[in-house]
């Protein structure tokens, strides 16, 4: 049966014949499940991907940008930039971020609608004004499509179109393009509007089965049997009043339920007083319940016409839902126009709200950003805070190696270009002074580290399995965002791997990709000599006695330091522990100036006497202020940590190596000290 909506119309011509099969095998899905013919499906249409951006599930997540990594929409690109009037717009939105544009014709007409209207203030207000009384067209229309809706349901539906006008006449005259065709778009379908009023109440119940959705005049027959079902109560209730004055029954009352219908309830108290024609029908624990040859009469007449007029409501409801549903194509294409609609103004809303910037978008050239900002953080950050900072990727510097402290902003940086970048090629206005983007193919952004437990890999294997993905599909139009690559393993290892992954990004032979590398490796700066394209830029800082003030400000050259030891002051580590890691820092910091191996460090602490060992006068500082003084044995537990220290080749160590192997060995004495 699915195969029949492709001869109706559903022929994609130059689709694969894997495509095909699997959009038959969906329809197939469809048809038995929905046990009905899905007739509001649209027209399939083709997913280019060279018409698109690529950003893979990881860059989706790493920039968050319609969900955060806990899973709120809260602090995403989506959260910031949906000022959508309707769902329908809000739901768009989201695609429009997921998925940025790559032609820069395409781009700008999206760009022209959006400063259109954000350049108009008196058309924005009111475009928004008349979106905010819409609803959401595209589930409406499915609803009755499946039908599965409801009076109200129906009534929304033309409250909506109603508005259809207002926006016709706002956008008819405008100049851009996109807003032009949204305008031609738009369908009144007046013929929906009109038969929902004509038939149903303004207000009708949520429940077909309670009746009163037909509007009165509409249909003479539904207005005899509602007058019928009226005069049926009004004499139920002149009957009670009848009863209670005949029989002296004051608290005599007339009920209905469904498996008796009508009948007169009396207490107990009073059943002396009950007539004699009264048939007793249920007897309950207070009282007991009657019916009479003329209540019964009546009963049969007055369930009748409620009945009828229930049956007839429902028949008239079922009319005006499939007169809807003829309209299904009509009403889905006004809906998409007004979901494009909501979106631009919404785009246009934030422009003014935040001080957003058009864009210039071209096919080459070089990205050039000034005074660019967060779009998340400077919304939650207090007004005014967020520091600016500018960028520029071209010819003479395709890859940035960005260095600094921790908590200086580095990460931040290079979030902020990615998310500028794909705003501009998704035809927002972007959070800067100015802004020129060359169009990019595809965003590549492996930030943060994590493990995947239930597939069994590392942290560092997560990352490499990230890396790779990007050297194998990244081209030289790609925008590639590296933060702290490496740091999951090793230092020689982590840095090896991080000096090849930048040579091969930078070098036009392999891929010539534009890039930002934050990292702590100092030795990568060294890149920018050896390697065409590659420019050391830094985060800066100020120093004020043990303090430090991040001042977030990106500059050209290499940072000081990485000040990694104030940060971890800052983080609230205990001062023994700080003093200790300044101590231990200023002893590796001297013996590299002197620029010996790490025999002047490790080499004193592997001083031992057969059987017993002693700390030689000069080693305390680097064996803390708690260990053995001169001549005073060590503990048990500490020689096989001098063991290994005597076994370390130092004469062939640097004093990188040196500082991992002091690391690992103060982690294992440690440990040992606990033991004891």
């Amino acid at each position: 049966k699915h195969w029949d909506l492709f001869e109706n119309g559903w022929e994609l011509r130059g689709l694969p014949e894997a495509a095909y099969r699997a959009l038959a095998g969906l329809m197939a899905y469809l048809d038995a499940t929905q046990m009905m013919e899905p007739s509001h499906l649209k027209r399939p249409s083709l997913y280019l991907q060279e018409a698109f951006v690529e950003l893979d599930q990881s860059t989706r997540r790493n920039l968050e940008l319609t969900k955060r990594l806990q899973g709120e929409t809260y602090g995403s690109l989506a959260w910031v930039l949906d000022k959508c009037c309707t769902t329908m717009g809000s739901r768009l939105l989201k695609k429009w971020v997921e998925r940025p544009l790559r032609d820069p014709a395409a781009i700008r007409e999206r760009l022209d609608a959006v400063d259109e209207i954000h350049r108009n203030a008196a058309l924005r207000s009111g475009l928004r004004e008349s979106l905010s009384g819409i609803r959401d067209l595209e589930r409406l229309v499915a609803r009755i499509s499946y039908k599965s809706c409801n009076a109200r349901d129906l009534i929304a539906v033309a409250t909506s179109l109603e508005q259809v006008p207002r926006l016709k006449q706002r956008t008819a005259g405008a100049s851009s393009r996109l807003l032009q065709w949204i305008a031609d778009k738009l369908d009144e379908v007046p013929e929906v509007v009109r038969a929902v009023r004509e038939t149903l109440v303004d207000d009708p119940p949520v429940s077909l089965t309670e009746g009163g959705i037909i509007r009165p005049g509409y249909s003479p027959e539904v207005d005899e049997l509602r007058d019928l079902a009226a005069g049926g109560k009004h004499w139920l209730i002149e009957f009670e009043a009848r009863e209670r004055e005949r029989t002296g029954i004051k608290s005599l009352k007339v009920g209905y339920n469904k498996v008796f219908g009508y009948y007169i309830e009396v207490t107990k108290p009073n059943l002396s007083l009950v007539p004699d024609d009264y048939v007793r029908k249920q007897t309950l624990v207070s009282a007991e319940r009657f019916i009479t040859p003329e209540l019964k009469e009546k009963e049969t007449a007055i369930l009748g016409a409620e009945e009828k007029l229930f049956n007839e409501q429902y028949r008239l409801f079922c009319e005006l839902r499939d007169c809807v549903e003829s309209h299904v194509r009509r009403l889905q294409q006004t809906a998409a126009a007004i979901a494009q609609l909501d979106v631009c103004c919404s785009l246009a809303e934030v422009a003014c709200l935040y001080g957003y910037v058009r864009p210039e978008v071209t096919e080459e050239g070089p990205i050039i950003i000034e005074e660019g900002r967060h779009p998340v953080l400077e919304r939650v950050l207090p007004p005014g805070s967020f520091v600016p900072n500018d960028l520029v990727l071209d010819e003479k510097q395709r890859v940035l190696i960005i260095t600094g402290p921790n908590m200086g902003g580095k990460s931040t940086y290079c979030r902020q270009n990615a998310l500028i970048v794909l705003m501009a090629q998704m035809g927002s206005f972007v959070p800067c002074k100015s802004c020129t983007v060359s169009c990019v193919d595809r965003i590549f952004a492996r930030v943060g580290a994590y493990d995947d437990l239930v597939l069994g890999r590392s942290t560092f294997m997560v990352e490499m399995n990230e890396v790779a993905r990007i050297l194998r599909n990244a081209t030289s139009k790609s925008l590639v965002i590296l933060d702290e690559i490496g740091r999951g393993t090793s230092t020689f290892d982590g840095l090896s791997v991080a000096w090849a992954v930048v040579e091969f990004l930078a070098d036009k032979k392999t891929m010539g990709a534009r890039g930002l590398v934050a990292t702590h490796y100092r030795e990568l700066t060294l890149l920018s000599d050896l390697k065409a394209g590659v420019a050391n830029y830094h985060v800066t800082v100020k120093k004020s006695g043990d303090d430090i003030v991040f001042l977030r400000k990106v500059r050209k050259g290499v940072a000081e330091g990485s000040f990694g030891i104030d940060v971890a002051r800052m983080a609230g580590l205990p001062e023994d522990v700080i003093s200790r890691a300044r101590e231990i820092l200023h002893a590796l910091e001297t013996e590299a100036r002197k620029g010996g191996s790490a025999k002047g460090i490790l080499g004193r602490l592997a001083s031992r006497t057969a059987g017993t060992a002693f700390i030689p006068e000069g080693q305390h500082l680097l064996l803390g202020p708690d260990s053995p003084r001169r001549g005073e044995t060590v503990p048990e537990g500490h020689r096989r940590v001098l063991s290994r220290l005597k076994e370390l080749d130092v004469n062939n160590m640097t004093p990188l190596q040196a500082l991992e192997t002091l690391y690992a060995l103060t982690q294992e004495f440690n440990r040992e000290q606990g033991d004891d």
